[in-house]
């Protein structure tokens, strides 16, 4: 998020500067990993509406730096009757009719269009987000660090920030290297947004954020002579949300396994579903990986998800500062949003509005004093001051 505020920024502001108090691609912040989904198919209209917004954003992106950074392989959500035995209900059918709705690009399975398709895998409905698909993320790394460093940005790892003073109109960031004047401020710290937040004399903000992760993630490497029905084209990212789970197909060059990862669904309670880990999924769902090779993901999902009390957002101005500005509260699903969120943030710091509506988003939202649920512990806290 703070990169691609510095991306956005740049573009209207010739002196921006990013400071990570770790480095770039740590493997406990969100700019660590091979892939992430991207997806539109969200229950709620408007974050369904916006994720659609983030893919036309980064589809700029590409053609403005000449990167491929996505796979367009579409995202299919997916239900089994054993699973979830009210088909209705699920996740897979409630978003195909909110994107339905809104005249997004879908497709419908049945479990014989399922098979004939997708062989491996065992379904009773299958309902397609024709512009899903996965991001590759040491492509977007890549190309954000050289054209912040074509656009003179300056990214400094490694810092350490001990104080914010109010001086005049602007703001005094003091750190270990030295400080730094600025007129505006955006935060997008993570865990470490409270820390950050309490540097500021006499802000009462605090987010309330808990941490959670992935309770697992695997790699299925599949046979050789199936190997071809799962790379991306041929497989799309899969997800059965209703039990916590989603598959990154094999991308070539990239990743050469399919991801599979389980998480605690917040807004279901245990023991919904009859799948409680990756093995029962691939049990019942998908039985072509139950003769793959198998092995922990241990080069990504090592960074905490941020969730917030109300489950929305939380973007946009500082209560009682006019030139601070927070993003944090992505809930394990923000790294889609991206480019929108710089987009915004760099606004408003750059012209002090935005052409987005995120009144949902205010952090004022919060009753000043508000004490997070856990305590954050000012973990690779980023800010970008422009």
């Amino acid at each position: 998020m703070g990169l691609f505020t510095a991306f956005h920024a740049s573009e209207r502001f010739e002196r921006v500067v990013v400071l990570e108090r770790g480095r770039i691609g740590d493997p406990t912040t969100a700019s660590y990993g091979r892939t992430r989904s991207f997806r539109n198919d969200y229950l709620d209209a408007t974050y369904a509406r916006l994720a659609y917004e983030a893919f036309r954003l980064w589809g700029e992106f590409e053609a403005q730096t000449a990167a491929d950074v996505l796979v367009r392989c579409g995202c299919l959500n997916i239900a089994k009757r054993s699973v979830t035995p009210n088909l209705a209900g699920t996740y897979a059918e409630m978003s195909h009719a909110t994107l339905t709705r809104l005249g997004m690009r879908t497709a419908s399975l049945d479990a014989r269009a399922l098979r004939g398709r997708l062989p491996f895998l065992d379904a009773d409905i299958g309902r397609m987000d024709l512009d899903g698909g996965v991001v590759d993320l040491p492509a977007v790394t890549r190309t954000l660090t050289r054209v912040l460093d074509e656009r003179r940005v300056r990214v400094l790892e490694g810092v350490e920030t001990s104080a914010i003073v109010p001086d005049g109109t602007g703001l005094r960031v003091v750190t270990d290297v030295g400080e730094l004047a600025t007129r505006s401020l955006v935060v997008t710290a993570g865990h470490g947004t409270n820390d950050v937040l309490s540097m500021l004399p006499g802000c009462r903000l605090r987010v309330p954020i808990t941490k959670d992760r992935p309770r697992e993630a695997k790699y299925f490497t599949p046979p050789a002579e199936v190997r071809d029905r799962f790379v991306a084209g041929a497989m799309p990212t899969i997800a059965y949300l209703d039990a916590g789970i989603y598959c990154h197909p094999i991308v070539d060059g990239l990743v050469d396994a399919v991801k599979i990862g389980y998480y605690n669904p917040p807004d279901l309670p245990q023991g919904t579903t009859t799948i409680d880990s990756i093995a029962s999924f691939v049990e019942q769902c998908m039985p072509g990986l139950r003769t793959a090779t198998v092995r922990d993901v241990e080069d990504v999902d090592q960074c905490d998800y941020d969730l917030v009390a109300d489950d929305d957002f939380v973007l946009g101005a500082v209560p009682g500062f006019a030139n601070v500005f927070v993003g944090v509260g992505w809930r394990g699903t923000g790294y889609k949003f991206a480019p929108w969120v710089g987009r915004v943030l760099a606004e408003l710091a750059v012209q002090d509005g935005t052409v987005y509506d995120i009144a949902r988003f205010d952090p004022a939202r919060f009753p000043e004093g508000n004490i997070a649920h856990d305590p954050s512990v000012a973990e690779h806290a980023a800010a970008t001051s422009v």
